[in-house]
């Protein structure tokens, strides 16, 4: 099957990379580290990287691989994907590609998130000078059959939706900016319904929570779950939780999946019902500002 090449930013871009991951987690139950939900997320506020042109192989059936550059402010982020057996791109190939952006860009700062299992990965990254961080973290998986009981919020506190909620300001707005609710509207797995609040008596917000419904793959992801500071260890977690997964399974979500950074978020996780299939590793590679390459 002929595959070309398509370059593409923007909300064309983030449409590649849906349905590029998408087929991978189609392809393999647990393969690799992202959802398209965790791309759309993404999307959440204006990056740089919106304006650059991205590169992904597209077969007669859509994509097969892609390179996707993220601006994250204090480094740009880079994920190579490739649909592994389907595609007849291997991921040296897309990684040399990956690094030929990069330095075209001219990028100071670059961190790849790369599985503790993904020993081709690892091997790049090495060959090409990246190096590993402090920065762990893992993923997730629950059959949604396997759900917890949705459990009840303590009293003095409610649980709303961006459906109910739409002309109050949006609880992510302090961290992400006014526009957040804006962009989320515009990734096609966005549910307003699925968009999920705690508010205390006085209508504060003390806890949000956002889950993603795909109804290509199946699978529903939780991504961000935030407790506010002087909320913390009043069961508001657990409670928002068990409510949006049993949002996801009433959607036909069959398997869910949350990442963890934190051992306090995977001991939510796995309190919850949740299994830890892989865990991952930040590598990084910082170039000096000033630093140019000079021919001998």
């Amino acid at each position: 099957m002929t595959i070309r090449e398509v370059r593409a930013s923007g909300l064309e871009c983030l449409a590649l990379a849906t349905e590029l991951l998408q087929r991978a987690r189609l392809v393999d139950a647990e393969a690799g580290l992202w959802e398209a939900a965790d791309l759309q997320w993404w999307w959440r506020t204006p990056r740089r990287s919106d304006t650059i042109d991205q590169l992904f192989w597209i077969d007669g059936e859509g994509p097969v691989a892609g390179v996707v550059l993220t601006d994250w402010g204090r480094a740009w982020g880079c994920d190579p994907i490739v649909v592994r057996g389907v595609s007849t791109i291997p991921l040296p190939t897309v990684w040399a590609r990956a690094v030929e952006a990069i330095d075209a860009l001219g990028l100071e700062a670059i961190e790849v998130l790369a599985r503790e299992d993904d020993s081709e990965l690892l091997s790049l990254l090495a060959g090409a000078g990246f190096v590993a961080d402090d920065d762990r973290s893992g993923i997730t998986w629950m059959d949604a059959r396997s759900r917890p009981d949705v459990a009840a919020l303590p009293d003095g506190f409610a649980l709303v939706d961006r459906a109910e909620q739409m002309t109050r300001p949006h609880p992510m707005r302090q961290r992400n900016g006014e526009g957040v609710e804006a962009r989320l509207r515009e990734c096609s797995l966005y549910d307003p319904a699925l968009d999920l609040a705690v508010e205390a008596a006085d209508g504060q917000a003390a806890g949000y929570a956002l889950f993603w419904f795909d109804p290509v793959t199946e699978v529903g992801m939780v991504e961000p779950m935030r407790v506010e500071d002087a909320y913390q260890r009043r069961g508001l977690a657990r409670a928002m939780l068990t409510a949006g997964l049993d949002r996801l399974a009433r959607r036909g979500a069959r398997r869910l999946k949350v990442g963890y950074g934190t051992d306090a978020a995977r001991a939510l996780y796995v309190g919850a019902g949740f299994r830890v299939t892989s865990t991952s590793r930040s590598y990084a590679r910082r170039r000096p500002v000033g630093c140019e390459d000079t021919a001998e």
